[in-house]
């Protein structure tokens, strides 16, 4: 019986990889909006009746495909961070060589990234399911921050007045070990990063930037810096050491 329900699961890993695999080729193709389970299933050779049994919904299918796509993209930046320690490279060599791999990711897969970073799609609402996948870049560069700050620390930057209340709330919500005045500036390089990122994927780059990556590099070399992370060029830059 083992030996039966094995080939079952097996089979079932397969369809369900078919399935996915088609429904991303219909994304670059149509559009996450255009998205259809019968037009896959279609595509497959399947009856609809039979696709239902994997994904009941349009949605059902949606949510595997977002997560897949965090999940993918928060291996990269777990990779490139362990690799980049594994070689014991200074915490702004590690935030550089995280950015640089989320970075690949995006262009080797615009679909995808345009999927979670891109327009919202009509009708769907993102379950709890995803909140998790969606986080994993985010801890990589919260992590690496710790790391820095317990190792050498951080030149803490400056936080306005105004500001302190919700700096407050997101270190208790993000980190609570870390400087409220860093988390803050942690949440600003994530979403500068991400812009970065989609200026370029989506074409606002056009015909106003040329070499892409050499401002890429430059802009996540002063993210790094916004965030207190210390190298020749920061160290004293802003704020206090601690």
């Amino acid at each position: 019986m083992s030996t039966i329900r094995g080939a079952r699961e097996r089979a079932r890993t397969e369809v369900t990889a078919a399935i996915k695999d088609e429904a991303r080729r219909q994304l670059a193709a149509e559009g996450a909006a255009k998205l259809s389970l019968r037009a896959v299933a279609r595509e497959l050779g399947m009856v609809s009746s039979a696709l239902y049994r994997y994904f009941p919904s349009r949605d059902d299918l949606l949510t595997a495909l977002i997560v897949d796509a965090y999940d993918a993209i928060g291996e990269a930046a777990e990779a490139a961070h362990a690799k980049a320690a594994g070689q014991a490279a200074a915490h702004p060599a590690r935030w550089m060589a995280v950015a640089c791999d989320v970075r690949d990711w995006a262009l080797a897969h615009p679909h995808e990234y345009a999927l979670i970073y891109g327009s919202p799609v009509p009708g769907y609402t993102a379950p709890q399911a995803t909140v998790g996948p969606a986080s994993r870049v985010g801890q990589v560069f919260i992590g690496l921050v710790r790391d820095a700050h317990f190792a050498e620390g951080l030149a803490v930057p400056s936080l306005a007045a105004e500001l302190r209340p919700e700096a407050t709330r997101m270190t208790a919500d993000l980190a609570a070990d870390l400087p409220p005045a860093v988390v803050v500036s942690l949440v600003s390089a994530w979403a500068q990063l991400f812009g970065l990122i989609s200026f370029e994927l989506f074409g606002q780059f056009n015909r106003v930037v040329e070499a892409r990556e050499q401002l890429f590099r430059q802009a996540v070399h002063e993210l790094g810096r916004s965030v207190g992370l210390l190298d020749g060029r920061s160290a004293g830059a802003a704020g206090t050491r601690i």
